[in-house]
């Protein structure tokens, strides 16, 4: 089955578990876009949003170009949409901005893997924790849940200053006093 929506808002709280990267209270999710297809089968949903896609849930929010999204379905077989039970695949595309508590990224192109627990970004990709002014980039940065890690593909990263340690250092001058 096939719907086609323009300017469609979806709520759907299915979702929010499997986004989220921290333990922090749920809340519903909803996308927005100007466009949306969404087609069913049996046991999934796979919906493709187009054009202004912003998409929030518990500690996390995209937005970018173009979203895949792929679910489990359960429930009765000839309903339309059915009961949407679990996040399985999300593809964000295009201008991709995700932002999580006080971690943003930026990418072309970035996967929601949540069986693997991870995010992985692709398309000059760009973190910035902007609670330890920390900042990575990289060809590919992959995100795990649950923690605060980073692997970076040819990593490029910036910090904070660190006081200057020479022999000439003026302990006046530094960074850090």
């Amino acid at each position: 089955m096939m719907l086609r929506f323009s300017r469609y808002i979806l709520m759907a709280s299915c979702l929010t578990g499997s986004l989220c990267f921290a333990q922090v209270p749920t809340q519903r999710t909803e996308l927005r876009a100007d466009d949306l297809v969404m087609t069913s089968t049996d046991d999934e949903t796979r919906a493709i949003c187009t054009g202004n896609v912003v998409l929030t849930g518990t500690n996390m929010k995209i937005s970018c170009d173009r979203l895949e999204i792929v679910a489990a379905r359960t429930g009765d077989s000839t309903a339309t949409i059915g009961t949407i039970e679990g996040f399985k695949y999300l593809l964000a595309e295009g201008n991709v901005r995700l932002v999580q508590g006080d971690r943003e990224a930026t990418c072309g192109r970035a996967e929601v893997l949540p069986d693997q627990d991870r995010v992985v970004l692709y398309e000059n990709p760009v973190v910035i924790d902007h609670s330890s002014d920390f900042i990575a980039a990289g060809s590919e940065i992959t995100l795990h849940r649950g923690q605060r890690k980073l692997e970076v593909k040819n990593p490029k990263v910036t910090g904070p200053p660190v006081k200057d340690l020479g022999p000439e250092a003026d302990s006046k001058t530094s960074p850090d006093q």
